[in-house]
Parts: structure tokens; C-alpha cells; sequence
């Protein structure tokens, strides 16, 4: 776990969860924590704060989360960090972690694909593009080193496992929907005429439409595998969304060598 602030979240000495999203409710609220780590808890702390009696108007909007993870994305097939919801609200942005696979790509920069928002009605082409991983973590050239601010930053850097974290909070520059949105990220990397991947004989394939393989004297962007997870934040005018249900907890877990500071070790 890693020491951070941000707008959203905090924890001051990593060893914390703490969340200041605003989250209105009109009629009643219930909070509920599940334990599926597969052993039982010794300790658990929590504090809950919360207002009664707030007039809310009716275009109030319920806040949502939803958590995915594809182990490993598919080749061409853009990562889903919001798959596609119906209604009428705003995104709040997203937690982000990739686990770039150092075994198949070597220590290869992974993140050059592009945000993509595809905004009431979009379908092929969405209303709101980026330029790369590093960009919408408010850094450039490539994600070196840990950071914190209100609204962006990149929490973990982990370049002997090509463990990295980043996140991105829309408070300051909203992204509203009136139909539905769609929020995705181009799996994406950078290779050169020199490049370990070729000579090992691994097939690397150019980005664009078609698979084509990668000459040996050929430079630029070609198509990832990674083990993807993101969390999305949004606000939505119902109390339910579309969403498929969340993975199992294998699925979630799988290969997170972490249970906790007293638990000992996830299998």
C-alpha cells in the first residue's frame, strides 16, 4: 500500500482507506463490508459520517463505483475503465493499476494508449481522446516516479515488477453525459529497430486496423497484452446502473501476493 492524498482519497501512512465523496441519499442508505479474503479478521475499524435532513433537489445524483480487471487484455480490444451505462450524470474518474507483463515484453513503456469517452450516441468515435497513460496521470514521457495531487497522480511505481498505479479525478474539468458513457484505453506500447522483443522472436504487431506484423528495422507503437484493473467513479440519475455484476474474488485477486498487514499472504 502506498502513503498518498488526493480530492477523493486518502492514506496518510498506507495503511489506510479513507473516501470523501459526497454520496446523497433520499429515502435511506445501508453500508456494507464483505470479508473475501478466505480468513477471518482479527481486528476491523471503521467510521462512518453522514448528515440527516438535507434537502436534496430532484436532479440530485446518486454516486456509483465499479471495479474491473482483464488478466490479460485482449490484442486491439480497447480495456473498458467505464463500461457503457445508460442515463444521465457525470464521471468522477477512475483508479488505474497495470501490471505490464516484464516476462513477454521485457521492461518495454506500456503506456501509450489513449483515453477514450464515448458520450451520448458515440460509437465509433468518441467525443473525448487523450494522448497516453502518462498524460491523463498529469505526467509526461512515460511514468518514472511517485506522485500526489488533488486530482491526479500515480501513487505506485514499481519498475522491477512493472507495477504502476495512477488516477485522475474530473472535480475541476466535469464530464457530463446526457444518453450514456462509454470510457476505455488503448493498450498501446512503444518499440524501436533494436528492440530484445523481435530478436526473442516474440510476435509483435503494429497498432491500427489488421494484425501486421512488425519489420525489424520499424519504429513505433504496437499492441499490448497486460493484466489491466481500474475503478470508476461516476455520478448517475438512478440508484442502479447496467453494469455487469462485479468479478468473483479469485478473479479480482489473482496473482496479489497481499492480505493485509496481519493476514499474511492471498493465494
Amino acid at each position: 500500500m502506498a502513503t498518498f492524498q488526493s480530492a477523493l482519497f486518502s492514506s496518510p501512512e498506507g495503511r489506510s482507506f479513507n473516501c470523501y465523496i459526497p454520496m446523497p441519499f433520499k429515502t435511506g442508505m445501508k453500508i456494507v463490508l464483505t470479508n473475501e479474503s478466505g480468513k477471518n479478521l482479527e481486528l476491523l475499524f471503521y467510521d462512518v459520517d453522514y448528515t440527516l435532513g438535507d434537502k436534496h433537489d430532484i436532479s440530485d445524483l446518486y454516486f456509483h463505483a465499479h471495479f474491473r480487471r482483464e488478466n490479460p487484455t485482449k490484442l486491439q480490444r480497447d480495456f473498458e475503465i467505464l463500461p457503457s451505462v445508460s442515463g444521465k450524470g457525470k464521471f468522477l474518474g477512475a483508479n488505474i493499476c497495470v501490471q505490464a507483463d516484464k516476462e513477454k515484453y521485457l521492461d518495454r513503456w506500456w503506456g501509450e494508449g489513449e483515453v477514450k469517452m464515448y458520450l451520448d450516441g458515440d460509437r465509433e468515435f468518441p467525443t473525448l481522446v487523450g494522448t497516453g497513460a502518462e498524460d491523463y496521470a498529469g505526467t509526461s514521457w512515460g511514468i518514472r516516479n511517485e506522485s500526489a495531487n488533488l486530482y491526479q497522480g500515480v501513487p505506485l511505481v514499481d519498475n522491477d515488477k512493472m507495477r504502476f498505479c495512477f488516477y485522475r479525478y474530473h472535480i475541476p474539468d466535469p464530464v457530463y453525459f446526457r444518453r450514456d458513457i462509454r470510457v476505455t484505453i488503448q493498450q498501446i506500447g512503444l518499440v524501436d529497430n533494436n528492440d530484445a522483443l523481435y530478436k526473442k522472436g516474440i510476435p509483435i504487431y503494429r497498432t491500427g486496423a489488421g494484425l501486421i506484423g512488425r519489420e525489424p528495422d520499424s519504429f513505433g507503437f504496437f499492441e499490448r497484452q497486460d493484466d489491466w484493473s481500474a475503478v470508476a467513479y461516476f455520478y448517475l440519475d438512478k440508484p442502479d446502473d447496467d453494469l455487469p455484476p462485479t468479478q468473483r474474488p479469485e478473479q479480482r485477486m489473482q496473482g496479489l501476493g497481499w492480505g493485509g498487514p496481519y493476514l499474511g499472504q492471498i493465494q
